[in-house]
């Protein structure tokens, strides 16, 4: 991490880093204590900006949860958080956070290129954790949030909540009943719009974003050091070396519902096109479009967005030589992530002539509630760490597809390490 007077350390020598003392870490601290069905979860939060305030309002609707502590390098948050958690404490490095004895479990809604970061530390820290999507900013700190957890007992909860729906349930199981038949082909496609002039993600900068105010250091993480720069800090999505752009905010979504219905590993290849074709902004990722991405199992999936136009929402269509599986909704909300969608089957005749359509009817989970009670538990939540590593896997090959301008290999982006 880049401290003030100090040489900035390089991402590869973060990881090398963090795991070697995170495995110390881990020795020396102590298990967060086991919690029955009636003890206070104590919890902290690290990001507490407006995704990181609506995850909290999910956790303290819940039975016996308490906000302990929130961190964040804006001391505006902290200020925001208290207005709910008035007791909580507050500090701008996270790592004050978690020394605190009284954290049972974090969450983690930090920006995309601290994920890691976060994720390795609270795991070290013998704390229980809820990460938000996507679980990483690169494939090498994929990897390495997949062995810190899998040399752990936390449970680990990715921000994956189209896993939680009741349209995956039903998918899921129509698939296991065989009544989709042989799939070889996956559409799907997310669509908004602005008022012309405005880009999506593009938010002011309050008045109080200051060099005084922001632990910038700790906001680069790792990032060549430079002067404060209030409106890439604000707006952090835009950038490539702190986002993964519309891929890792909104494709990484539909990934783990399309993965996890259909038990998908890894993709073998991707390909990605398009560009900042909607509003000249000065952003850097790009706002329209198309992603191919082969899987081993002779399947394809697409993926196709724009943010100029929102007429078709959001939507899947597994396509099976026996039916039809079909989700379609509005367009989600950023924040909140929640959408209102169906899910039906629709056989084909070909190789299903007494077939029936079906509405899906299965009820939704609600995802904090997941985490909570796994929490309680020790069982495994909806979206664990394995489902958080193969969708930002699949998310990243996609974006080095397109920031390459080639087809990517699995091989290839493993190798190719930092984006």
């Amino acid at each position: 991490m880049a401290r003030k007077g100090k040489r900035s350390i390089g991402r590869r020598q973060f990881l090398a880093n963090t795991a070697a003392g995170g495995a110390a870490l881990w020795a020396m601290s102590p298990m967060a204590r086991v919690l029955g069905a009636n003890d206070r979860l104590r919890l902290g939060l690290i990001g507490g900006g407006a995704r990181g305030q609506d995850l909290l309002s999910q956790a303290l609707k819940l039975p016996n949860v308490e906000l302990v502590a929130v961190a964040d390098v804006y001391t505006r948050r902290h200020d925001e958080v208290r207005r709910v958690a008035p007791a909580a404490r507050a500090f701008s490095d996270h790592r004050r956070l978690l020394d605190l004895k009284d954290v049972d479990a974090v969450l983690v809604a930090s920006p995309l290129h601290c994920h890691a970061r976060h994720f390795l530390d609270t795991i070290a820290a013998g704390k229980d954790l809820y990460s938000e999507k996507t679980m990483t900013w690169s494939i090498p700190e994929a990897e390495a949030c997949l062995a810190a957890a899998k040399r752990s007992d936390r449970v680990i909860q990715i921000g994956l909540q189209h896993v939680s729906t009741g349209a995956f349930a039903d998918a899921r199981k129509w698939v296991a009943d065989g009544v989709v038949g042989k799939v070889t082909s996956v559409q799907s496609w997310m669509s908004r719009n602005t008022p012309r002039g405005h880009g999506q993600w593009v938010r002011s900068v309050p008045s109080d974003c200051t060099a005084d105010n922001v632990q910038w250091d700790l906001f680069l993480n790792g990032r060549p050091a430079r002067p404060f720069d209030a409106f890439r800090f604000i707006n952090w999505r835009l950038f490539w070396e702190f986002s993964g752009g519309n891929i890792t905010e909104n494709m990484v979504h539909q990934l783990s519902w399309i993965m996890g219905v259909l038990d998908l590993p890894v993709p073998v290849a991707a390909y990605m096109s398009g560009g900042v074709f909607s509003e000249k902004d000065g952003r850097e990722v790009p706002d329209t479009i198309a992603v191919t991405l082969d899987f081993p199992t002779d399947l394809v999936v697409t993926w196709q967005s724009t943010f100029s136009n929102s007429r078709y929402g959001l939507g899947e269509r597994i396509l099976g030589s026996h039916g039809t599986v079909e989700r379609v909704s509005g367009s989600t909300d950023m924040v909140t992530g929640r959408l209102t969608s169906g899910v039906r089957y629709d056989p084909e005749k070909a190789n299903r002539p007494d077939g029936a359509a079906v509405l899906g009817q299965s009820p939704d989970q609600d995802h904090m509630a997941n985490f909570v009670d796994c929490v309680r538990s020790r069982k495994t939540p909806n979206a664990p760490v394995e489902v958080g590593y193969r969708t930002a896997v699949a998310a990243h090959m996609a974006n080095l597809a397109y920031r390459q301008k080639a087809r990517v290999t699995a091989e290839m982006a493993m190798a190719t390490g930092d984006r």
